[in-house]
């Protein structure tokens, strides 16, 4: 599949707008569901360490010959391997488990702020990226006060954030502070982990365009200019999920859309709080 929408990312680097994400896909799954998602015509697979499934998406990827080759890649530092050392260790076996060379983006999964160390994190990801080991360096789940401080300490700006980002839960403020500082966002658990499947402001839009739920969320992150990595191990519903380029939502449909954000709308781990 061509002409797929792509962000050109702060340090000049380009990437796919959609991807797969492989959060809770089981290790002997990975592969096949890579597979599929190439077949269908994904360029981008995000997985982390913490997922275990690494190598499943290497397994499906080499699989996936030539094509796999080209898909833009991204893992994450797991809080346990925070540090300047431990990171530059960990990031050793993500290659391993990759069974690559490179990685196209790898990112801080999250802050976690009782352990103090995501500034000693961020510091060996520059590292790694001045090596030309990585192409370039992000975060996930940070939030601006995280942000701030890595950038004010190292004088090196994220070139994604990756946050839970849903139509319920749209991360405004969070989204203008990357706008500032050039930080491409990216969204997971897009489709509201299914709650909003059934939402009657997007079954609307959906029977207005004849696309599904899904498609219509989908096309919302992208329409708001967002990266958006959606999951799933069923190829029916990878190739659905990628069959969103023949339509755009209009202004009445990102109005309807928008109004669905709600303060309370978050489903997983506050950043600011999380104890892991």
């Amino acid at each position: 599949m061509t002409g797929q929408p792509t962000v050109t990312l702060n340090d000049g680097a380009v990437m796919p707008q959609l991807g797969l994400g492989v959060w809770q896909t089981p290790p002997d799954e990975t592969a096949n569901a890579v597979q599929a998602a190439v077949a269908a015509g994904y360029r981008l697979v995000d997985t982390a360490a913490i997922y275990r499934n690494e190598s499943g998406v290497g397994d499906g990827l080499r699989a996936s010959g030539e094509a796999g080759a080209g898909v833009f890649v991204t893992t994450k530092l797991w809080n346990e391997n925070q540090g300047y050392d431990e990171a530059l260790e960990a990031f050793d076996e993500s290659l391993r488990q990759l069974g690559r060379d490179r990685i196209d983006l790898y990112l801080i999964h999250w802050p976690s702020p009782r352990r103090g160390r995501y500034v000693d994190s961020w510091r060996a990801l520059a590292r790694l990226k001045a090596e030309g080991r990585v192409g370039s360096i992000g975060v996930s789940n940070f939030i601006p006060e995280h942000l701030e401080r890595i950038i004010g300490e190292t004088g090196v700006t994220p070139a994604v954030n990756q946050v839970e980002l849903h139509p319920r839960f749209q991360q405004r403020t969070l989204r203008e502070f990357h706008a500032r500082h050039g930080i491409a966002t990216q969204s997971w658990s897009p489709l509201g982990q299914g709650q909003l499947l059934s939402h009657p402001a997007i079954t609307d839009v959906a029977a207005k365009h004849g696309k599904s739920a899904a498609q219509v969320i989908i096309r919302w992150h992208l329409d708001n200019g967002l990266v958006v990595i959606p999951k799933s191990v069923t190829p029916s519903r990878i190739r659905d999920n990628i069959a969103v380029f023949d339509f755009r939502l209009d202004a009445d449909d990102l109005a309807k859309l928008g109004g669905l954000d709600d303060a309370q709308g978050r489903i997983g781990p506050d950043p600011a709080t999380a104890a892991f």
